[in-house]
């Protein structure tokens, strides 16, 4: 009954003014993310307005959690990041935020900026030290860069 009423208001020329579809709060393709550090492309385009798009998530799910590497378009550009903050449903003392957060790195694991701006979760330490051993890229760069940590 109310989508038929919102059908009818759309049929005659009112706009309806809100959404009838739920929130998706995971991070998948074309999410938009906020850029956190200080790198100086991250910074241009959060202050014009056009934040970067997930055009790609390195795990077999296709969904990004915290810690896992993902492809960015921003500014014309690929690069590449780690998320560090997310609006989805978390495992047990790991903090939801309100925003999705990365942090873009280069080919290597090496941050981009020289400092993050936001806290990042304490169990990130955890997951980017196993992944350093595995991967081979050293991923503790970016631990060093934080200034605070939930």
């Amino acid at each position: 009954m109310f989508r038929s009423l919102l059908n009818n208001l759309g049929s005659n020329g009112l706009s309806c003014g809100f959404h009838t579809t739920a929130c998706l709060n995971e991070v998948r393709l074309l999410t938009r993310l906020r850029v956190v550090d200080n790198s100086e492309i991250g910074k241009r385009a959060m202050a014009e307005g056009k934040p970067p798009k997930v055009i790609c998530v390195y795990n077999k799910q296709r969904v990004g959690y915290i810690g896992d590497r993902v492809m960015v378009a921003i500014k014309g550009q690929k690069k590449k990041g780690i998320l560090v903050g997310l609006k989805q449903k978390q495992n047990v003392k790991v903090p939801k935020f309100d925003s999705n957060n990365v942090v873009l790195i280069d080919d290597n694991g090496t941050p981009l900026g020289t400092r993050i701006h936001v806290p990042i979760p304490t169990i990130l330490r955890t997951i980017l030290k196993e992944r350093t051993h595995s991967k081979g890229a050293d991923y503790t760069k970016l631990l060093g860069i934080a200034t605070r940590f939930v």
